[in-house]
């Protein structure tokens, strides 16, 4: 087997630059795995519970959407 000038293989600096980019490569790949898996176990709407008839009703009051009457009847309606 023959080193020539640039030791194994003849490739000298451009051997190593190549096992960089090679590595940056199956990194990028395993991220981009982990992401998507991610991203499909995740829960829709951030595993957050949607807001309940009662709790949007409290939340309108609070701002100021509604009278405390229309409050006391809708939440009456709702059996809460």
């Amino acid at each position: 087997m023959m080193w020539g000038p640039y030791g194994w293989g003849g490739t000298g600096l451009w051997g190593w630059v190549w096992m960089l980019i090679n590595g940056l490569i199956w990194i990028g790949i395993v991220v981009g795995i982990v992401v998507l898996i991610a991203r499909l176990v995740q829960q829709p709407g951030g595993g957050r519970r949607p807001d309940s008839p009662l709790d949007i009703l409290k939340r309108r009051y609070a701002a100021g959407e509604i009278t405390r009457e229309e409050f006391a009847r809708m939440k009456d309606e709702l059996g809460e």
